[in-house]
């Protein structure tokens, strides 16, 4: 599946949370990520992110695509990181 997973984190847990969204998925924004992910390893991630989050103050935005292909991206400026060259 494709993820995109958006992130609004208290300062004192965000350094956690960006080296485990690192591990997952692509750096695309301040705090937002994206990418393809198995099941498996999404239920993995999802378990990790539990363990670091305050759900009274963290907030953490998943959309969820079965196919990346039924979805249109555009960029207006800078591209802050490229996703085409993976492999």
């Amino acid at each position: 599946m494709y993820l995109i997973l958006v992130y609004d984190i208290n300062v004192e847990r965000t350094t956690k949370i960006l080296k485990l969204c690192r591990k997952y998925l692509n750096h695309i924004q301040n705090s937002v990520f994206e990418g393809e992910i198995t099941e498996s390893n999404f239920s993995e991630f999802k378990l990790k992110i539990n363990e670091i989050i305050d759900k009274t103050q963290d907030s953490i935005i998943i959309f969820r695509l079965w196919d990346n292909k039924y979805y249109k991206k555009e960029i207006i400026g800078f591209e802050k990181n490229s996703c085409e060259n993976l492999i």
